[in-house]
């Protein structure tokens, strides 16, 4: 399984697929799951969906990740052939000077450019300090004019991404540009196989979200669609065992898969998730029963799609896991394989616990 998850999630990670630009992406993970014997559909929005039909008695369940990344749209290319962007999505200005990125023309297309980074013998002691916001940042594609870049087929509204790529550092740890969430594609991608050689189990619709970066759009429509009784989020936990991270927690790469507790995003959606009790309880039972390692999570500044998920309908009950992830939103985030690897042999146990009997009350009864 693990070198199935390394491979998978190289190769996903090598694909640009920026919010509401998705389609590459979700093309070569339909690939993969046509390859496998498995049916998979697409709705109007790009959402993917793979459903395995189970007991009807049973709550049906939702599992899902986002396959979209942040990045760039281009709003105006300047008559030197310089490129000027908007931001899509939580881009850390701070840290894009002189990073390299990809102009999203079209599969064999693609354009690349650089974030100018002005030379230093000519920085002024009081600019040294300072971080340029995305709208005065230009991309350098070595063009040298507006025609020249038009005709290599960049326009107004083309996406932008950081290059894509990979670093394979020590151990199973990996960095890359996009294992959020990547890797939570790899992983569901292992719980399709698990699901088409099962035998019983509740119904599981796994969705491929799009648009989650631009205010989580897809797993609602989703969602709505679907109408799950239960609902399972995978994406990345804010591993705190770096110095900076210290006092946000106790999440280790290394350490396992982690259960949110708590989320509260607190800027501008004022939106997170406090997640059902009958979800924990199956998460926590499930690793206890399984000898499986599971972490636990409680942040301020993070948000993900579930929280408007868990709202469709009469209530869906709710809860987000994931795995421990370094330098989130920056051009290489970091994984550990390991956690990928007990993540999906968590949520395939988890899965195999949910019968007719499984109580959807608050109370457990």
């Amino acid at each position: 399984m693990k070198e199935r998850l390394r491979r998978n999630l190289a190769e996903l990670m090598l694909i640009p697929g920026l919010s509401g630009h998705e389609d590459r992406v979700r093309r070569a993970i339909a690939e993969r799951l046509t390859t496998a014997g498995i049916a998979s559909r697409s709705d109007r929005l790009g959402n993917l969906i793979a459903t395995f039909q189970g007991d009807r008695d049973a709550p049906s369940v939702m599992l899902f990740t986002h396959m979209d990344q942040l990045g760039f749209v281009v709003r105006k290319v300047e008559e030197d052939g310089l490129v000027r962007v908007e931001r899509m999505g939580g881009v850390p200005e701070r840290a894009l000077a002189s990073q390299a990125v990809t102009l999203c023309v079209g599969e064999g297309r693609d354009v690349a450019g650089v974030i100018y980074n002005k030379s230093h013998h000519a920085t002024q002691p009081e600019e040294k300090y300072r971080v340029l916001k995305a709208p005065e940042l230009r991309i350098d594609t070595g063009h040298g004019s507006i025609s020249a870049v038009e005709a290599a087929g960049v326009r107004i509204g083309t996406p932008v991404v950081y290059r894509p790529n990979i670093v394979e550092l020590a151990g199973d740890r990996i960095a890359g540009t996009s294992v959020d969430d990547r890797a939570g594609c790899a992983v569901l991608l292992e719980l399709a196989r698990a699901l088409s050689d099962r035998d019983g189990g509740p119904t599981v619709h796994l969705v491929f979200s799009v648009q989650e970066e631009f205010n989580l759009r897809g797993a609602v429509v989703a969602a709505k669609a679907l109408r799950p009784d239960i609902a399972i989020q995978i994406d990345l936990m804010l591993a705190t065992d770096t110095p900076e991270m210290a006092d946000r927690g106790e999440m280790r790469l290394g350490g396992g898969p982690g259960l949110s507790l708590y989320s509260f995003h607190g800027r501008g959606t004022l939106n997170g998730v406090i997640p059902h009790p009958a979800a924990v309880r199956l998460i926590e039972d499930t690793a206890a029963a399984e000898g499986l390692p599971l972490q636990r999570s409680a942040q301020t500044g993070v948000l993900t799609d579930l929280s408007y998920v868990q709202l469709v309908g009469e209530g869906v009950v709710s809860v987000d896991l994931g795995f421990p992830m370094r330098y989130s939103h920056s051009s290489l985030e970091v994984c550990d394989l390991g956690d990928l690897e007990a993540l999906a042999r968590l949520l395939i146990a988890a899965l195999a616990r949910i019968g007719p009997d499984f109580a959807l009350t608050r109370d457990g009864d």
